[in-house]
């Protein structure tokens, strides 16, 4: 974004009469703007539309254009003006459009500029744009009211045509000029909401903490594709942002971050994240890597980017007449939010683990064949892999307790290896090392490749036991824990006898394990199994609606959070003890405000 006041001379304009005058000798060193100031005053035409003007290409010297304001005259030169028509004739036509208006009084408004929508007219698109819906909402802008003219009236800064947010307008041509100032001396003060990719981290310095940060970066334009800019070592102008992260997505696929801009670049925001390393989510010009990326992932995450995510949050500035100190805020439009709630709304991470024989793996069946019909991951099913002819746990087994331990066809020998556990501890412990490992890698990936379902169900018989509880090492691996309890003496009875185990195998299996009053402690939810299958089918269907009253308490919490994190920005700025904002010596070269 760039703060400079956009001029309404500077798009294209009817003029009057040229207006031909001879600079005296002792204009010699005077600046243009100033000379044209002195010759114009009687027409009431101020200095700052001047200076807009002559930007604008309407201004002449000895016969050729000058577009420099502070061009030192030598004196006797012939100087033209071309002063446009303030009789409205190039003014663009109302359109009676919605519009939302945070704010309205004699010289000002306040207004939501939605998504989709450009700023002002330009020879591409002469209708159909905010000045056009402006001019139908606020008929003060005439310029026989309002003083000014061009295909601009009232806008002192602009938003992308795919940025969301709050835009100030001034009303008249006293309050443009003031707000002008304002904000080409970045006394104006803007915080934009962004959805980027991946997860930000702060400044090496730390000043800012770890999920904070300032860049110092100049911006130009791209030095071989003229429609995008980028970070430049030489020729760029000073571009300064503060950003705060106030929030990832659990996957860390997107976060949100609110920014403050201290200068006014064009697509300042979008190129500083870039550089970064986290382009915004729906820009393919600054991250066409990471935007191709997100189209072609599975879920209905691809099609809830299809703009740009950048929403011009909070506006701070001083009323030109009062004085008083004035903040609006504006929360994002729904496509906005939407992303931000699909994001949230991930996985639901469901482990089921209880002692063995407690009917484990026939809850988990019961829950595949709901017709929510989750996806389904057994640790018990991963080591079969492991150990089958092949498989990476069959070579790892060998190498640590010696090919004795493979079936001619390169498998593992399962009673065998059985009966070295039974016999010696360490050997089981070496098992646990080799194989637990890879069932950990193969559960992430079954994580994420559902990352994009309402919930998925891993039976994991030594959940607690193998570190999926969380510890110093890594996080909890599931969102719920369900277990499941058994009666002992049906589980060492009937349900021993269905699965051919002797009962002295039995017995060191959960001698492995945790006991049962400490395993189910461990769990959020406990389902009881009295050995019928009728029942426990039924308490399938009870867990599911646990289960999604748990995902709507999640929902309800994020949108707590984000209320909350959005009011704080709101009160303060993204970074308040940032540095950047102040005056500048290069106001005059200011371009227009493009976030």
């Amino acid at each position: 974004m760039s703060s400079k006041a956009p001029s309404s001379a500077s798009a294209p304009v009817t003029p009057v009469a040229p207006i031909v005058k001879i600079a005296a000798p002792g204009d010699a060193d005077l600046r243009l703007d100033q000379f044209w100031a002195r010759e114009c005053a009687d027409l009431g035409v101020s200095r700052e539309r001047l200076k807009d003007w002559i930007r604008a290409g309407l201004a002449r010297v000895d016969g050729k254009t000058c577009a420099k304001p502070n061009l030192r005259l030598e004196g006797c030169e012939r100087l033209e003006l071309d002063a446009p028509d303030l009789s409205g004739k190039g003014l663009p036509l109302p359109e009676d459009a919605p519009l939302t208006i945070l704010h309205r009084d004699a010289c000002l408004a306040v207004v939501c500029k939605p998504a989709g929508l450009t700023t002002h007219p330009a020879p591409a698109q002469p209708d159909g744009t905010l000045v056009n819906r402006l001019l139908h909402h606020f008929p003060e802008l005439a310029p026989e009211v309002s003083g000014m003219t061009g295909e601009r009236p009232g806008i002192v800064h602009r938003l992308d045509k795919d940025t969301s947010g709050v835009m100030l307008v001034a009303l008249t041509e006293a309050a443009r000029l003031r707000l002008a100032g304002d904000f080409a001396a970045r006394r104006v003060r803007k915080t934009y909401l962004a959805i980027v990719h991946g997860k930000p981290k702060g400044d090496e310095s730390g000043r800012f903490g770890p999920d904070a940060g300032y860049i110092d970066l100049p911006i130009g334009r791209h030095p071989s594709i003229r429609t995008k800019m980028a970070v430049l070592r030489k020729g760029g102008r000073a571009a300064r942002s503060s950003w705060r992260r106030l929030w990832t997505d659990r996957l860390e696929r997107a976060s949100l971050v609110a920014v403050d801009l201290h200068t006014g670049r064009t697509h300042q925001i979008r190129v500083h994240m870039a550089h970064l390393g986290h382009p915004l989510v729906g820009d393919p010009v600054y991250g066409p890597t990471q935007h191709a990326r997100w189209l072609s992932q599975a879920g209905p995450l691809a099609g809830l980017a299809p703009r740009q995510m950048l929403h011009a949050f909070r506006l701070n500035f001083t009323h030109p007449e009062t004085g008083e100190d004035m903040t609006f805020r504006q929360d994002p439009p729904e496509d906005f939010q939407t992303l931000l709630r699909a994001l949230s709304a991930d996985c639901q991470r469901v482990a089921v683990t209880g002692m063995p024989g407690c009917g484990k793996s026939a809850l988990t069946r019961a829950l595949a064949a709901t017709p929510a019909a989750p996806p389904v991951f057994s640790a018990d099913a991963c080591v079969t892999g492991l150990y089958a002819p092949g498989g990476g746990g069959a070579q790892m087994l060998a190498r640590c307790l010696g090919r004795d331990i493979l079936l001619p066809d390169g498998g593992v020998d399962k009673k065998r290896l059985l009966a070295l556990m039974l016999e010696r501890p360490q050997a089981r412990r070496e098992v646990e090392d080799a194989i637990h490992p890879m069932v950990h890698a193969a559960l992430d990936d079954f994580w994420a490749a559902n990352g994009a379902v309402p919930f998925a169900v891993a039976e994991i018989p030594l959940f607690f036991e193998s570190g999926y509880g969380g510890g110093s090492r890594r996080p909890r691996q599931a969102d719920v824990v369900v277990g499941v309890r058994c009666p002992e003496a049906l589980r060492h009875g009937q349900l021993r006898e269905n699965r051919g185990l002797p009962p002295e195998v039995l017995a060191a299996f959960e001698s492995w394990q945790w006991p049962e009053e400490r395993k189910l402690a461990g769990c959020d939810i406990v389902v009881e199994n009295a050995g019928s299958l009728a029942e426990l089918t039924h308490a399938a269907e009870g867990l599911l609606e646990q289960l999604s009253a748990l995902r709507s308490r999640r929902l309800a919490a994020f949108e707590t959070r984000l209320a909350t994190v959005l009011g704080e920005v709101a009160k303060r700025g993204a970074v308040p003890d940032s540095p950047g904002f102040g005056p500048e010596t290069d106001n005059d070269d200011w371009e227009d405000d493009e976030a």
